[in-house]
Order: C-alpha cells, then sequence, then structure tokens
C-alpha cells in the first residue's frame, strides 16, 4: 500500500478553508495533518473537505488557539492524544490507518520571543513540552510510527536563513536544537525530509513581517516529517510546496509531503 501523506500548520483552518480545498484538490494527498486550527472540533468544515473525498477525521481543537487535525481519504481510528507538559492545549492527536501505521499530528509551543525560561515562561513551556515528548518516547517506543506537524525548531544550519543571525532567536537556539534532537533520538525517529534532500537550504515558514517574503526568502525549517526505522526507508518523494505560501490569504507555512510504500 503507498500513501502519501501532508502535514500543515494551516493557521485558523475555518478562515482558510478554502485553501485547505485547493490543496485537496490539486495535490490530493490521501493524509493531510493540519496544526493550528483555531477550532473547536465540530466547528472543523469537514463536509467542504468531506465532499472532496476526505470524510475521515480525528482531532483536537479549542476555540481560537492550538487545534490539531488528521483528514484523510482512507480510513483512520483515532488510538490517542497527549497533553505534555500539562498545559490544556489541544496540540497532539494520532491516529491509525488500516495498515496499520500509526501518525502522530503534533503542534509544539512557539515558545514566545525571548530564548530565557526565567523571563519568558512561553519558551520553558516549550521546552518542558519537549522533554515530556522526549520521556514518552523513551517509555513507549514507537513501531511502525510518522510523526509530523509544527515543531516549531530548525534544528539544521541549513534549516534557517542565517545559522548566525537566529542563534539567539527562538526556534533556532542551541538549547531548542538540543531538546529537539534527544526527542527524535528517544523515538529512534529518521527526519524524512533530510534523508530524501540531504544538501541544502530548505525552509517551510516565512514570517507575515516580510513586506515580499518570496524576495526576501528568510525562511524556517519549522514543519517536519519523521518515521520509524521500520518504515522510514519506505519513504519517498519529499518535498515543500512553496507555492502555497503565496495563495491568496494564505498560512505563513506551506505544506511539506513525503510518500510512503508499504
Amino acid at each position: 500500500m503507498s500513501f502519501t501523506l501532508a502535514t500543515w500548520n494551516i493557521n485558523s483552518v475555518r478562515l482558510r478553508a478554502p485553501i485547505v480545498c485547493k490543496l485537496l484538490t490539486e495535490e490530493a494527498p490521501d493524509v493531510l495533518c493540519l496544526q493550528e486550527c483555531k477550532s473547536p472540533v465540530d466547528k472543523i468544515p469537514l463536509e467542504d473537505f468531506a465532499a472532496l473525498g476526505y470524510s475521515h477525521m480525528v482531532a483536537r481543537g479549542q476555540k481560537g488557539y492550538n487545534g490539531v487535525a488528521i483528514l484523510s481519504r482512507l480510513p483512520i481510528t483515532e488510538v490517542g492524544s497527549e497533553d505534555f507538559a500539562s498545559l490544556g492545549h489541544a496540540r497532539h492527536i494520532a491516529g491509525q490507518l488500516e495498515n496499520g501505521v500509526t501518525i502522530h499530528n503534533f503542534y509544539v509551543p512557539a515558545g514566545g520571543d525571548v530564548p530565557d525560561r526565567d523571563k519568558n515562561e512561553k519558551f520553558g513551556q516549550k521546552l518542558d513540552y519537549l522533554t515530556e515528548m522526549r520521556d514518552w518516547f523513551h517509555s513507549y517506543k514507537p513501531q511502525k510510527s510518522v510523526l509530523v506537524g509544527d515543531l516549531n525548531i530548525a534544528p539544521r544550519e541549513d534549516d534557517v536563513w542565517s545559522h548566525k543571525q537566529l542563534l539567539k532567536v527562538v526556534s533556532h537556539t542551541p538549547i531548542e536544537v538540543d531538546h529537539l534532537a534527544e526527542t527524535q533520538e528517544a523515538g529512534n525517529w529518521v527526519d524524512v525530509t533530510r534523508a530524501d534532500i540531504p544538501e541544502g537550504q530548505l525552509y517551510s515558514w516565512w514570517s507575515y513581517r516580510a513586506r515580499d517574503w518570496d524576495a526576501a526568502d528568510k525562511g524556517r525549517r519549522l514543519d517536519h516529517v519523521w518515521a520509524t526505522p521500520d518504515i522510514s526507508s519506505a519513504a519517498h518523494s519529499s518535498r515543500i510546496l512553496r507555492d502555497a505560501r503565496g495563495w491568496e490569504k494564505p498560512s505563513d507555512h506551506a505544506p511539506v509531503f513525503a510518500t510512503f510504500d508499504l
């Protein structure tokens, strides 16, 4: 069985339902994982997506903030969600396809603007969230699993437009990169995107603050697709749909794709 998966921080699924439908129509992934849905589950416009063949959904939501959802053309069963760092936020949902693959969809806290937990509570929450993710993967070793989402960290030097200039900017600080690496190692996760595209600058997010995001191209790779070693070698065709950042009323993130032949 082959399936294509995409992950996208949509920054309001109701506001941007038209471009979700555009993606589903033009790119037709089998599974679409969304983050920052900013909607209660019962307000997600599933009817619009079901009309395009995506009648299956597992989700966690809340009004105005956070929220994660997995839309699928394939039957999918909810297998849990975790509230890491006890924040009470809708930041994780897991679903299992009929082929036994478990998909974890995460929205890791952004961490605010100041990379100091003593001065910025949100930064501390981000680090604590990643620590609890790490400990969970140590305790419950994932198998036949994919982890996707907006992890809000660009780990590699070529995952940002300027490593030197962003070393003290939240999302690329050494402490965040170390926490993400420990989380990845705990689950033996393979970075599928970088396994496919090992070299070169690669971004999935461009700030709304840039007057011309495309020309400035000051991006970061905050959105990730990981897989456990037992299925990572089946992954291929990774790509980032950069054009989506320029669609009408866009998210500041672009979708990230991967295909698995299992």
